[in-house]
């Protein structure tokens, strides 16, 4: 198994979430946003400029900016 970040991913690919890194506030708020181990996130798009990033995680769409994306760790799947 070779994991990467939630950034790696491109348009329409899915991946299964493996971990969120650090221990602080940011990786505490996305946590509480859905991003938790186990959940199958895929990559809606991105804005015209590259960032932010749109998800579909738990039935609801989210907006990441590329650093926060970064933190979590997924399995492409």
């Amino acid at each position: 198994m070779v994991s990467i970040t939630l950034n790696d991913l491109q348009e329409g690919q899915y991946g299964t979430i493996l971990d969120v890194e650090g221990n602080d506030a940011l990786a505490a708020r996305l946590l509480e946003m859905g991003l938790i181990p186990g959940e199958v996130v895929e990559m809606i798009g991105q804005a015209p400029m590259g960032d932010p990033v749109e998800f579909s995680v738990v039935g609801y769409r989210l907006s990441l900016r590329r650093i926060e994306a970064r933190r979590v760790r997924i399995e492409r799947t």
